[in-house]
């Protein structure tokens, strides 16, 4: 693979200085007015707008996938076809960890059946995140392709001076990150025995039970 130096250094001081200014809503700057579906798809693209022009054709986001969340439970029904705030809470989490995770691991994350004030405190909790780990991830891209930004710094064996090495780190580090966020998220209600072993939620649910009797 060929790649223009001059381009991708371009290119990564663009997408530093978007991550930079980069934001997603917080819980009081979602509409609660009642939105018709295009209208939600409209502000979604809106709020996500970080796919590049040439994956923009392929709609991340259309009202078949929304249909298909509500039907498979993993957000609230809209109410008379209007979806409000926490519905677009739902649907900004959901699109922006899919790219990530797996649909059935997302249910476990964003649980339904929650009240609003525990959905807004998720909500809440998972905007200061997403900023803090985009600023983090900025911080290393800057670190790993300092050759290629012509970065005066001492350089490290995490240093890549080809855009397919910086292309590979990504996508591993990637894979590795889902894996481990799926291995913690799998953990959940269970926990440690004395021996070592892992007692699931069901047996970890009996013993709890038992020491109430």
């Amino acid at each position: 693979m060929e790649y223009d130096k001059k381009l991708i250094a371009t290119k990564l001081r663009r997408w530093e200085k978007y991550l930079e200014n980069y934001r997603l809503p917080t819980w009081a700057e979602i509409p609660d007015i009642g939105l018709y579906m295009e209208q939600v798809i409209a502000l979604l693209k809106q709020y996500l707008d970080y796919l590049p022009p040439e994956l923009k054709e392929e709609q991340f986001i259309t009202s078949a996938t929304i249909n298909n969340y509500v039907r498979k439970k993993i957000m609230p029904e809209p109410k008379s076809k209007r979806y409000y705030r926490t519905h677009i809470a739902y649907l900004i989490m959901i699109c922006t960890l899919k790219q990530c995770l797996s649909i059935p691991t997302l249910q476990t994350m964003i649980p339904m059946n929650i009240s609003e004030a525990e959905l807004e405190q998720i909500y809440s909790d998972y905007v200061k995140r997403h900023s803090i780990a985009s600023r983090y991830f900025n911080s290393h891209v800057k670190l790993v392709a300092g050759p290629i930004l012509d970065h005066k710094q001492e350089e490290s064996e995490l240093s890549v001076y080809k855009t397919s090495d910086l292309i590979s780190a990504c996508a591993i580090i990637s894979g590795f990150s889902r894996l481990l966020a799926e291995k913690l998220i799998l953990l959940e209600g269970k926990r440690l025995a004395e021996d070592g072993t892992i007692i699931g939620k069901e047996e970890n649910k009996k013993e709890e039970k038992k020491g109430k009797d």
